[in-house]
Formats: structure tokens, C-alpha cells, sequence
């Protein structure tokens, strides 16, 4: 299934460079690739999660929804739908 989305997301022209950095070592490699390349159905997993948690959704649902069974790994995602909370009441300063 992985390749496939990699494969419409290639159509689709989802082309941003996306550098990673890792080490092998104590030599460092920076890479360059495309974003389709990267996509995969964790992805989707990571987007509906922050999505429903910026929706107002409570964590305990998004958690029996998704199958983590500790706030702690919930934990990453809340930190993210904060602060899309937080940068949409921004645009209320704004006016």
C-alpha cells in the first residue's frame, strides 16, 4: 500500500525537497529527497490524529480510536494541536 501512495503522490507533483540528517557513526549524511518518497500510511495516521486533536476532539477518543493505549505517546501530538490552537487565536490579536 505504501507504494502505491508513494506512487499517486509522485502524479499528484508532491515534489518539495525534504532534507534529513542522520548519523553513521560519527559521520554525518545529510540527504535531499523528494516529499513523495517519503509518504507512507503513517502519515495519515499523524494527520488524522493532529487533525482530529485541533478539531477539539478529547485525547482519550483519539486514543481508543487509534489504539495507544498511554497519554505519553499522545503526548507529541497534543504539543501540535496546541499550537495550531494557539496560532489560530493569533488571527484574533490581527483585527
Amino acid at each position: 500500500m505504501n507504494d502505491y501512495l508513494k506512487e499517486l503522490a509522485e502524479l499528484a507533483e508532491i515534489n518539495e525537497p525534504v532534507g534529513e540528517t542522520y548519523y553513521k557513526g560519527n559521520q554525518r549524511i545529510d540527504e535531499v529527497t523528494p516529499k513523495h518518497a517519503l509518504l507512507g500510511t503513517h502519515a495519515g495516521r499523524r494527520t488524522f490524529i493532529c487533525n482530529a486533536l485541533s478539531l477539539g476532539i478529547l485525547p482519550q477518543v483519539v486514543m481508543k480510536w487509534t489504539g495507544h493505549s498511554d497519554y505519553k505517546a499522545m503526548k507529541p501530538y497534543i504539543d501540535i494541536a496546541d499550537e495550531i490552537k494557539a496560532s489560530a487565536m493569533e488571527k484574533f490579536n490581527q483585527l
